[in-house]
């Protein structure tokens, strides 16, 4: 992460609390920030890829959108990753005991930093979390 931010604590804070879910189902692969998945490890491993990005279009910079608006976004995200022949997984990100809405998510096998960065900014968000072979999720803070 950046020393210096434009994206207040307190959202930095929830940032980092966040649980973030490929999937919904019972086999649902769950990242914290900072500490390895093994079972995203496994998951790279079976698709043949060493990276991924979880990214969202719903609430830019943190601010609450209407359904219509996020639904929307969601749709742009996932028709961009089909155009560059991504695999996504369909998730959410949510903060237990809190008030914000989960976001509806994906997650980008095979996306590399650069690409992930930029797809994060197209959609005016604070941040995306991504994990390189080390299958150690990382806060990227944008903004």
């Amino acid at each position: 992460m950046p020393e210096t931010t434009q994206i207040h604590p307190d959202k930095v804070r929830a940032y980092l609390a966040t649980d973030y879910r490929l999937g919904h189902t019972a086999e649902d692969i769950i990242l914290t920030v900072g500490q390895r998945s093994e079972r995203l490890a496994a998951l790279f491993a079976s698709k043949g890829v060493s990276c991924g990005a979880f990214l969202t279009a719903f609430n830019p910079r943190g601010t609450i959108q209407s359904d219509a608006a996020n639904a929307a976004g969601h749709a742009e995200l996932a028709a961009l990753l089909h155009d560059q022949r991504l695999r996504g997984i369909e998730g959410s990100g949510s903060e237990a005991g809190t008030d914000w809405p989960s976001e509806k998510s994906w997650f980008a096998l095979g996306l590399h930093l650069d690409p992930a960065k930029a797809l994060g900014h197209h959609f005016d968000q604070d941040a995306i979390v991504w994990a390189g072979a080390d299958a150690v999720p990382q806060l990227i803070l944008l903004r």
